[in-house]
């Protein structure tokens, strides 16, 4: 059976996002079905319109694809389960779920060692096909169409597999689980998990949109002493006071003297990158900013061909410091999204807070300008 949605598609590099009527197909074993109702605009997206993390042609052949596009939007995601395929057995229909940009296997290697977010069926997903069978559930014009991470929440309807999805209670607002499929853990992870922050620290967080903004509610969830927020957006940088920041900066220049004066010259203890797009050249002055033994964690996406980066080889080994890269905030999402969750009905995880402005799928375009123009925190589309 084939039933019939609508989508935000991309057809290619610097192109908006067209909504157009696509056909999904039945799921077959091991495959969920899911009425999206909210889905989160990350910037994540925004990189396949600038073609930061679009393969290039040479891996494309190495793989048999002969283009990456067209290409459904969309990893942050919550909905309803409307159908089941054979075998799944983790949810069932009309139960709510969130999605997962990282899909867990709960078999494999990481998965058995507590790593679930670098589970081996996360590699292919931004290429086409199902991760269960590798065949098409989704066309546009007769034509297959890739999903964004495998899910494609900028659908109302998508087929996904079961290692994607997570079951959440029903009370919950599916606009806020939404947020916690990406952004809320990947940057609450960044500081809680991965740049281990602890009672007393100093942080510094590079970047405050969307995953940065919850670095910093993550590090002051640790009991860091002062949290750091740098950002060339004014908004930005008054709303990550609202979420626990003690200091704002335009920059990691400007952030410079006063860091040097409130930790007596010793420097930061943790410094999160999380701006916009990560450039290699960032890495020069955050090293500055990192104390004797420090850690810097790189949680933004920088451009697939990025190379280089400007760190200081010496100073890396002679003050004992760490770079450690991270995806989803190296959290385990079929433990850690219902956990994030249940902090949000606590009241310690600000979540509505957010979300600066909810859009129809019809003005996705108006909500990534608003993203590009520093006004959102982040923009939400939410379906009928």
């Amino acid at each position: 059976m084939t039933t019939t949605a609508r989508a935000a598609v991309l057809f290619g590099t610097d192109r908006p996002w067209e909504v157009r009527e696509i056909e999904v197909h039945d799921p077959k074993a091991g495959e969920v079905l899911v009425r999206w109702k909210a889905a989160g605009m990350c910037h994540s997206d925004e990189h396949f319109v600038t073609g930061d993390m679009v393969p290039s042609d040479d891996l494309l052949a190495m793989v048999g694809v002969e283009s990456f596009f067209p290409i459904i939007g969309g990893h942050e995601g919550a909905g309803v389960v409307e159908a089941v395929g054979p075998g799944v057995t983790s949810v069932e229909v009309g139960d709510h779920v969130s999605a997962s940009f990282v899909p867990s296997c709960g078999r494999c290697r990481y998965c058995l060692t507590g790593r679930a977010n670098i589970c081996d069926a996360g590699a292919g997903t931004l290429m086409g096909g199902m991760i269960t069978d590798g065949t098409h559930r989704h066309f546009v014009d007769g034509q297959p169409v890739t999903l964004m991470a495998k899910l494609g929440t900028f659908a109302e309807l998508t087929c996904v597999s079961e290692m994607s999805v997570i079951k959440v209670d029903k009370d919950l607002p599916l606009e806020c689980v939404c947020l916690v499929s990406c952004g809320v853990a990947t940057g609450w992870g960044s500081a809680t998990n991965r740049a281990d922050v602890a009672p007393g620290d100093t942080v510094v967080v590079v970047g405050v949109g969307g995953i940065g903004m919850n670095a910093v509610q993550g590090a002051k969830a640790a009991g860091a002493a002062r949290v750091i927020a740098v950002d060339p957006v004014e908004f930005k940088r008054e709303k990550a006071m609202e979420f626990g920041a003690t200091h704002t900066f335009a920059s990691m220049e400007d952030a410079l003297g006063e860091v040097t004066e409130l930790t007596r010259g010793q420097m930061a203890d943790k410094v999160i990158l999380t701006p916009s797009v990560m450039y290699g050249d960032l890495m020069a002055m955050a090293q500055t900013l990192t104390c004797k033994g420090g850690t810097m964690v790189v949680t933004a996406v920088a451009p697939m061909n990025q190379e280089e980066s400007s760190i200081n080889l010496f100073n890396l080994a002679m003050f004992n410091k760490e770079v450690k890269g991270t995806i989803f905030g190296s959290l385990s999402p079929r433990y850690d999204i219902p956990r994030l969750l249940e902090l949000y009905r606590s009241g310690s995880l600000l979540l509505d807070e957010l979300i600066t402005r909810r859009y129809p799928l019809d003005e996705i375009n108006t909500g990534y300008q608003a993203m590009r123009d520093g006004e959102n925190l982040r923009g939400v589309i939410v379906y009928d």
